[in-house]
């Protein structure tokens, strides 16, 4: 989906999990223009991944709205291709940078050849990860950031 096609929209879902920001917050914790950024919430807000709350008044009276991911995770078919992944990783990078050095909780990187059975093999128990971990999300717990790639490599 086009709505999920650019790192700064993975970056502003994240943001919005646990509660809702204004456009200018989401600026100010991304270090981008409020325009920009806007203009990606509009696009989150149209594609249903973004919901905007009652509008408020902020500090000096101005009036904010405040934008809450709809989701914490979503089944959305995405076509594979290398723009999307980069974008997912793009993103990934720019929340593991923000962390801090102790970020990196664990890393797996394998390069492996298989056949296509198995690689169905792991697409599905990937899948049933992702699965299982989902159902143990509480709300406090730490917040965990999973990726999980695969990809075709060159030989």
């Amino acid at each position: 989906m086009r709505a999920l096609g650019h790192p700064l929209r993975w970056r502003i879902l994240r943001l919005t999990l646990e509660k809702p920001l204004t456009n200018k917050q989401m600026a100010e914790r991304l270090g981008r223009d409020p325009g920009t950024v806007l203009h990606h919430v509009r696009e989150l807000v149209r594609n249903g991944f973004l919901e905007a709350g009652e509008v408020r008044a902020g500090k000096r009276g101005a009036l904010e709205r405040p934008y809450r991911a709809t989701g914490k995770s979503w089944r959305v078919r995405l076509t594979p291709n290398a723009g999307t992944a980069v974008s997912i990783i793009d993103a990934v990078r720019e929340e593991l940078l923000e962390a801090g050095a102790d970020a990196n909780v664990a890393t797996l990187r394998l390069g492996v050849r298989l056949k296509p059975d198995d690689l169905e093999a792991l697409r599905k128990a990937l899948t049933e990860l992702g699965d299982d971990f989902v159902a143990r999300d509480h709300p406090t717990g730490d917040p965990i950031g999973i990726l999980g790639v695969i990809h075709r490599r060159r030989p």
